[in-house]
């Protein structure tokens, strides 16, 4: 591999890193926000308040990593994508909300400082799961001369048919 292409390649997940990162910022924003509003509006254990805050942030977060961070990538097959998105947002759900379960549970630790604490701390190891798994399962790049022979065929047609006036 030469420099040059180990240099698009760094580059082009450094661009992927940072769509991901500002869509599941975003994403973080909302999972506390549900998390905070739901756990003192209806005073739910903070478990249960928190997996319907992480649902939400799923929801939110699909659409904006298919219309944002991934939406060069490819798009047949969406009951496929679909179908792993939510198989690896659950282990990601399992994830984030077992690190606040045992917090909770296992050591007492529920106060609304802990909670938020561990609530981060579980949605920051479920967001490493959710990355790799995401890239690597559910939002595949298109192989190199697919996207090639894709993006030719967009020249082609913009191209005009006839003489230019």
């Amino acid at each position: 591999m030469s420099h040059g292409t180990a240099r698009r390649q760094f580059d082009r997940l450094v661009r992927e890193l940072a769509k991901f990162g500002a869509v599941g910022g975003a994403g973080l924003l909302v999972n506390l926000l549900v998390f905070n509003l739901v756990r003192n509006v209806t005073h739910l254990q903070v478990v249960r308040a928190s997996v319907i805050a992480t649902v939400v942030a799923i929801v939110f977060n699909y659409i904006g990593f298919r219309h944002f961070t991934y939406r060069d990538r490819d798009k047949s097959g969406r009951t496929r994508e679909m179908t792993l998105f939510l198989l690896f947002s659950a282990a990601g759900l399992v994830i984030e909300n077992g690190v606040l379960y045992v917090a909770t549970y296992g050591f007492g630790w529920d106060s609304p400082l802990e909670s938020n604490i561990f609530k981060f701390l579980g949605i920051a190891l479920g967001t490493l799961f959710r990355f790799w798994s995401y890239r690597s399962w559910v939002f595949r790049a298109l192989p190199a001369d697919e996207t090639v022979a894709g993006a030719e065929s967009v020249l082609q047609a913009a191209e005009p048919s006839g003489p230019e006036r």
